[in-house]
């Protein structure tokens, strides 16, 4: 390309530049109206989130007044106890889930045996199938073996994420051989190289495998609602949505319950970006 073409296409882009960056800007605003909106709600009073709505005015944006008490309420309430519960089955499921993920990767993407191309078939199937499909019939074999309003009745579900043996699986296919081949000839086992030549290699796949499993627990509400019945065991979808009765709700607290139910995973997820670095969790790239 000459010289004065390149230079007028540049001059192009240049007063392009101004209303491009209009457009990206009133997009993200269509985006993020409805999260501030969101936010200011849950720190106003009840009786004002909706009726700040009409007429329509900036004031939607700007509480007469602003206030912890819906947090205070919602936290000092059933649904700050069912926060723990969900942050200790989180835990829990991210956990055992990673052992179990890793171990079934590691097989898959390195050990050779019969049927292994079935058995990585089921795993990518399994995570095509709605949950939803299968859950009322695995809620009666929960209640068949005695799990149901048990901790172990809500994690054990959630540590078979067939997305994150994929993830893995994928990952340790780009692990040089060369890596197991000089471990295993210096004695090592095959427990013994997963755990100290591919999980330490693995650190983005694992954080990433990590914050699916961690997020597929965090949203749950059809199965906790099918396996748990007791108050004690309810989980924060499922305290938050009970906050509505036939003849009783409160927006604000319902609006603080949302914010806090989205901020956990947000965190979640800086602290793992700030850990490991340039997430990326369709592929787990380093």
């Amino acid at each position: 390309m000459s010289a004065p073409a390149s230079l007028r296409r540049r001059s192009r882009l240049e007063r392009r530049s101004p209303l491009l960056t209009i457009g990206a800007v009133l997009v993200a605003m269509i985006f993020i109206l409805p999260a501030v909106w969101l936010l200011v709600g849950s720190l106003r009073p009840s009786a004002e989130i909706f009726s700040s709505i009409s007429p329509l005015s900036w004031r939607i944006l700007i509480p007469s007044s602003v206030s912890l008490d819906n947090y205070i309420a919602l936290l000092t309430g059933p649904f700050g106890r069912a926060m723990g519960v969900s942050l200790l089955v989180c835990f829990l499921t991210v956990a055992l889930g990673l052992v179990m993920s890793a171990t079934a990767a590691y097989a898959l993407a390195v050990l050779q045996f019969p049927g292994r191309s079935v058995v990585f078939a089921f795993v990518v199937i399994s995570f095509m199938v709605p949950f939803d499909a299968i859950a009322i019939p695995l809620s009666q074999l929960f209640t068949g073996w005695g799990l149901t309003n048990t901790i172990m009745g809500l994690v054990l579900p959630g540590i078979g994420n067939g997305l994150a043996i994929f993830n893995l699986r994928q990952y340790f296919l780009s692990i040089p051989t060369s890596y197991r081949e000089a471990a295993t000839i210096d004695g090592a086992s095959e427990p013994r190289v997963l755990a100290s030549v591919y999980t330490p290699l693995g650190g983005t796949a694992l954080a990433n495998s990590a914050l699916l499993i961690f997020l597929g627990q965090w949203t749950a509400y059809l199965w906790p609602l099918l396996v748990v019945s007791e108050a004690r065991l309810q989980v924060a979808p499922v305290a938050l949505a009970r906050t509505f009765g036939e003849h009783e709700f409160n927006f604000g607290e319902n609006f603080a319950g949302a914010v806090l139910l989205s901020l956990v995973p947000a965190l979640t997820m800086f602290i793992l970006q700030r850990s490991f670095g340039g997430l990326a969790l369709a592929t787990g790239e380093k």
